[in-house]
C-alpha cells in the first residue's frame, strides 16, 4: 500500500501501521525461517496483530499464535469475579508459554490497554490479582528476561489509551494523535525504518562500548531532590539496541527504545532520589516518588499520589525493594521531546535516565548467558517477581562514572551524554 492510497479519513495510517508490523518482525525480532511465534495482544489491536501475521509468514514462520485478552473482559472479573479468584492465575497458560520458549519460540507482546483501565477498582484486589499473575508467570518471565528467545514488544493506539493521553481531544483525533506519536518513537514514519534502525542501533552501540571500556565501579547522581550512589554488579556489561539472544538471533526487545542499561549491584546502592514523571503501573498513576537506600535496600519511600500502591509493590518481596536495572537517556530523546506523557513505561522510560525496581537481567552480564542463578546472585544481580522501571532523569541532572579509587569520569551533565 502506498501512501497515496490511504484514507484520510483513517485515524490510524494503515501504511505506517504495515511499516510497524514489518519493523517488528524483521528488527524487533528478526524471525527466521521455521521458527514459531507467539503474540499477546488486546482485542483492539487486531488490525495490528494481522499484519504481524502476514510478515511474519512472509518470513517464514513456522506457526503464528495469537493470545487475546479484553478490557471488558477483564473489568468484569473485578466487578463480578469471587473474592477468592483474586489469590489465581491461569499458571496452565504460562507453563505452556514457557515450554514454547524452550522449543524456540519466539514472542511478541502488543501493549494497547488504557493503562490507567483498573484505576477505579479495589486497590488490594489489583496488588493480589498482580502477585497470583507474577508468581503463575514466572516460568515464561525466567526465559524472558534471560534472553533464551528473541522478543520484541511494541504498542497499538487504542481509542481508551488515546483518551487518556489527549483528554481535550474527540476520539478520532485523540486516536490520531497517539498513532503519529508511536510511529514517529518507532521510527516507522519514513521510508525506510529499517535503514533508520540500524542507524540508530550503531548509535547505541558506541555508547555502549564506551561505557565498557571504562569498567565504572559505581555511578553518582546529582540533582535536585537526588543524591544517590549506584555501585555496579562485578562483570557488569552495558547493553543497548540489538541484543543476541540465547538462541544466536539479535533482536530489538523494544520498540521504541532510546537507552542503554546495565545491571547495578543489589547490595550497593545509597542516597536519595525523586522521581521525574509519574508512573503508571496496574491502574494506579504514583506521582513524585521519593525513596531512600541503605546498603541497597529502599528503607523510606513516599509519594504524593499513590503511595500505597508504592508501598504494596515494594513488599512483594525481598528483592522488590532493590535495583535490577539502571538505565541511561539522554533528555533530549525524541520521547522526551515530544512532551507527552504516555502513561506506558514502554514510551515513558525512553524519555529520561531511569532505574527499575526488582529482577535483573542476566544478559547484563559479561558471559551472562552462562552463569547460574546462583553466580548472578554472587556477582549482584538482584531477583524479584517484579521489574518495574520509573524515572529520575531530567534536564538537570549529572551522572559521575566513578572508580573504586575514588577517581571520577563525566558521563551526563545537565540531562545530556557528556
Amino acid at each position: 500500500m502506498t501512501a497515496s492510497e490511504r484514507n484520510t479519513t483513517e485515524p490510524i495510517d494503515p501504511v505506517k501501521l504495515d511499516r510497524l508490523a514489518e519493523v517488528a518482525i524483521k528488527v524487533g525480532l528478526r524471525l527466521e525461517p521455521g521458527q514459531d511465534l507467539l503474540v499477546t495482544a488486546p482485542t483492539v489491536a487486531l488490525p495490528l496483530v494481522r499484519r504481524i501475521a502476514e510478515h511474519a509468514y512472509k518470513a517464514g514462520a513456522g506457526l503464528v499464535t495469537p493470545i487475546l485478552s479484553d478490557e471488558a473482559v477483564t473489568l468484569s472479573r473485578y466487578r463480578f469475579g469471587r473474592d477468592d479468584g483474586f489469590d489465581r492465575a491461569a499458571s496452565w497458560l504460562y507453563e505452556g508459554m514457557s515450554k514454547a520458549f524452550a522449543g524456540n519460540t519466539a514472542r511478541l507482546a502488543i501493549v494497547a490497554d488504557n493503562p490507567m483501565l483498573l484505576s477505579g477498582e479495589d486497590p488490594s484486589r489489583v496488588a493480589r490479582a498482580s502477585k497470583a499473575n507474577s508468581i503463575a508467570y514466572k516460568p515464561a518471565l525466567e526465559r524472558i528476561v534471560n534472553f533464551d528467545i528473541n522478543w520484541n514488544i511494541i504498542a497499538y493506539p487504542s481509542a481508551s489509551w488515546a483518551r487518556l493521553v489527549f483528554p481535550d481531544d474527540e476520539e478520532d483525533v485523540a486516536v490520531a494523535k497517539l498513532a503519529d506519536a508511536i510511529f514517529a518513537a518507532s521510527r516507522v514514519d519514513n521510508d525506510d525504518p529499517i535503514t533508520a534502525w540500524q542507524k540508530h542501533n550503531a548509535v547505541l552501540r558506541n555508547r555502549t562500548e564506551w561505557l565498557n571500556g571504562l569498567r565504572f565501579d559505581a555511578l553518582h547522581y546529582s540533582g535536585p531532590g537526588t543524591d544517590l550512589t549506584i555501585g555496579l554488579a562485578h562483570g557488569h556489561e552495558w547493553q543497548g539496541g540489538g541484543s543476541t539472544a540465547k538462541n544466536g538471533i539479535t533482536c530489538n526487545a523494544n520498540i521504541p527504545t532510546e537507552e542503554v542499561f546495565t545491571t547495578p549491584h543489589a547490595r550497593r546502592v545509597s542516597g536519595h532520589v525523586i522521581s521525574s514523571k509519574p508512573l503508571s503501573y496496574q491502574g494506579s498513576l504514583i506521582d513524585n516518588i521519593a525513596v531512600r537506600f541503605e546498603e541497597g535496600r529502599i528503607v523510606e519511600a513516599k509519594a504524593t499520589r499513590g503511595e500505597e500502591v508504592l508501598n504494596k509493590v515494594l513488599d512483594t518481596d525481598e528483592g522488590a525493594r532493590r535495583l535490577g536495572e539502571v538505565a541511561l537517556v539522554p533528555h533530549s530523546s525524541p520521547i522526551s521531546k515530544s512532551g507527552l506523557l504516555f502513561f506506558n513505561t514502554l514510551f515513558d522510560e525512553n524519555a529520561a535516565c531511569h532505574i527499575a525496581l526488582g529482577q535483573c537481567y542476566s544478559k547484563c552480564f559479561v558471559d551472562g548467558t552462562s552463569l547460574s542463578p546462583e553466580q548472578i546472585a554472587a556477582q549482584g544481580g538482584n531477583k524479584s517477581l517484579i521489574h518495574i522501571d520509573w524515572m529520575i532523569g531530567s534536564d538537570q541532572l549529572d551522572i559521575d562514572g566513578l572508580y573504586a579509587d575514588g577517581r571520577r569520569v563525566p558521563v551526563f551533565r545537565k540531562g545530556e551524554w557528556a
